[in-house]
């Protein structure tokens, strides 16, 4: 039994260690924001944008935190999806504030995996993904110089 367990972690070891080379990050803290999102048709005007703030201790991430903002600045929170500060479609207050809690969620799955690599778009959310991609890389670039 002891070999079996000896040869499994040396054959984790073994296949952890062939993996590409990870990207090395300063310590620090690193925000960025993406670009005002567009719909690609243009039938949409902008949705707003993401701004990513990560923390880098020992050249991992151990801190993350998303936002997103509509296209005024406003940041999109427990009010994202009403109109005129009251819920006057439900269905799309719900999707709003789903798409909201996903911000949170990636940050989260950033940690976890310590890169984007496995981050999948959630969805309802899938806008709000692609500014936490383009934030993200953004604010690793700054880690990385």
């Amino acid at each position: 039994m002891k070999r079996i367990i000896a040869w499994m972690l040396s054959a984790t070891l073994l296949l952890a260690g062939c993996g590409g080379k990870q990207a090395s990050y300063k310590d620090g803290t690193y925000e960025a924001q993406s670009e005002v999102y567009q719909s690609e048709d243009g039938s949409e005007e902008g949705n707003g944008y993401g701004v990513v703030k990560l923390t880098i201790e020992g050249g991992a991430i151990t801190d993350c935190s998303f936002v997103t903002y509509d296209e005024n600045g406003e940041q999109k929170g427990e009010d994202y999806g009403k109109e005129d500060g009251r819920i006057a479609n439900k269905d799309y207050y719900n999707k709003a504030q789903k798409a909201n809690a996903a911000c949170a969620e990636y940050a989260s799955m950033l940690v976890a995996n310590g890169s984007l690599d496995g981050i999948d778009a959630i969805s309802g959310a899938t806008i709000n993904y692609n500014e936490f991609v383009e934030a993200v890389k953004s604010a690793l670039k700054q880690a990385q110089e």
